[in-house]
């Protein structure tokens, strides 16, 4: 390393541990102003905004649903967004710009407001897959004959190539209580 190099190594040194100098009182007392984007959300923010969204549960009731979606339907309404039975009556040339304002309003409110899946269906949840798993193998214990993991790891599918409408049916009845069968395995 030449003379240049380690002068300024130094002087780098001797900067950074005079910004970890203990504080005084009147240190401690001031406010740091600090410098916020108003450009897209950083990683950080985007984790805060998620941590502030509702998350359902596996056991969660339809009342319960219907009230962690009031901020995102009061969002949605406030950029403009049409309502589903907006879409209902339109041709599909006439929904599409409908549908471009829909997008846009909830490009913005989805990722502040719309409730998170269980933790136990979440695509984040590095257990996911095994939560998946264990249901189908519940509902296969139960009788289910044609279920599996579905392609995206985290759903169920049901009714096999044939479309086996008793494997749906019975599938349908028993993934709640599968779901909160396996849930509290994995707890433990």
């Amino acid at each position: 390393m030449n003379r240049n190099a380690l002068v300024v190594a130094a002087i780098a040194l001797t900067a950074l541990t005079a910004c970890g100098s203990s504080a005084t009182k009147s240190d401690t007392e001031a406010e740091v102003a600090t410098l916020t984007s108003a450009g897209p959300a950083s990683a950080s923010a985007q984790a805060r905004s998620a941590a502030q969204r509702p998350r359902e549960r596996l056991d969660s009731t339809p009342e319960e649903l219907e009230a962690m979606m009031v901020p995102y339907d009061k969002c949605m309404k406030e950029r403009g967004a049409p309502g589903k039975d907006e879409f209902a009556h339109l041709t599909a040339k006439q929904a599409e710009p409908v549908q471009a304002k829909y997008d846009a309003a909830n490009k913005i409110c989805e990722p502040q407001y719309y409730p998170l899946p269980p933790w136990e269906r979440d695509p984040t949840n590095p257990e996911s897959r095994d939560f998946a798993v264990g249901v189908v193998k519940c509902l296969k214990q139960k009788g289910v004959k044609y279920v599996e993991v579905d392609d995206d790891g985290l759903s169920y599918a049901l009714g096999g190539d044939q479309n086996d409408k008793r494997s749906i049916t019975k599938g349908m009845d028993l993934i709640p209580g599968c779901e909160r069968e396996v849930a509290a395995k994995l707890k433990k």
